[in-house]
């Protein structure tokens, strides 16, 4: 048998051939996740070569086929913070209210943490409303006193749609399990106080990961989008640009963790109401 259509200059026989041109192909369609080209190959391969070599192509694009499956699985992406702005009113105050959300690709990516939050572009950081059920503000709407625990908002009428809060995914309930870590000064009350600390990286987790809280499609996580918080502003405020780093994995079990870290913006007026932050994707980091 000749080495002509197949890959000439190398002097191999034709079944040869088709076995590294079967794992050629295969390479370059997994390369380019074309699974359409693949199959097509795949099949072309398995019609024009005689049975034993068909068997052995079948045996190799089964065995990468898994690996990759099992390649894609483990590996997670964050894509962008996607920012939701809304309006509302509380006592007669307008506000602006801003839900940030980590934006993943992946079926099981799961939130671990998030860390080095502060703001870029100004040391203003006390600028943000509480209405929360604890005993630092009581249910009052106010930027003096007041928690960033998601477990203490309260009401999910009278008190969560004005509240400022930070999270690990899920909602802002009692059985939340976010907690601030370390780095929120003990002197200020920890996480328990209405300001971000002016100069610091400050950062929260999740308390309880085999909950699940931070994985999406997970609760009233989206099948894309993890919230980290909530804030809220008056209306027309320009509530800062500020960083934030996060930790996470693909959710399967042994999976690497992950790093990301970028900016998001809580724009003033004439911003889109969802705006996702694209061009700004994560530099991951160990």
């Amino acid at each position: 048998m000749g080495n002509q259509g197949l890959l000439p200059g190398l002097r191999l026989s034709a079944g040869v051939q088709v076995v590294v041109k079967a794992k050629l192909w295969f390479c370059q369609a997994s390369a380019t996740a074309d699974v359409h080209y693949l199959h097509k190959t795949f099949l072309s391969l398995c019609v024009l070569s005689p049975f034993p070599i068909r068997s052995e192509i079948m045996k190799f694009v089964a065995s990468m086929a898994l690996a990759a499956a099992v390649s894609t699985v483990a590996s997670a992406t964050f894509v962008q913070y996607a920012v939701v702005k809304t309006s509302t009113t509380s006592g007669g105050v307008a506000l602006d209210v801003y839900n940030v959300f980590a934006r993943f690709n992946g079926p099981t990516d799961t939130l671990l943490n998030a860390f080095n939050f502060n703001r870029l572009d100004s040391s203003v950081t006390n600028i943000f409303y509480h209405k929360d059920n604890s005993d630092y503000n009581g249910g009052v709407l106010s930027k003096m006193y007041g928690t960033w625990s998601p477990s203490l908002t309260g009401s999910a009428v009278l008190n969560r749609p004005f509240d400022s809060y930070l999270t690990i995914g899920g909602q802002a309930i009692a059985a939340n399990n976010s907690s601030g870590d370390p780095s929120w000064p003990a002197s200020g009350g920890g996480w328990n106080r209405p300001d971000v600390p002016n100069g610091l990286n400050v950062g929260w987790f999740t308390s309880n990961p085999p909950a699940l809280q931070g994985r999406v499609g997970v609760g009233v996580n989206t099948a894309t989008d993890v919230r980290v918080g909530q804030f809220v502003v008056d209306a027309g405020a320009d509530g800062g640009t500020w960083n934030l780093k996060i930790g996470y994995n693909s959710g399967v079990s042994g999976a690497p963790v992950q790093f990301a870290e970028t900016t998001f913006s809580l724009p003033a007026p004439g911003a889109l109401a969802l705006l996702g932050l694209a061009g700004l994707a994560g530099r991951r980091r160990r």
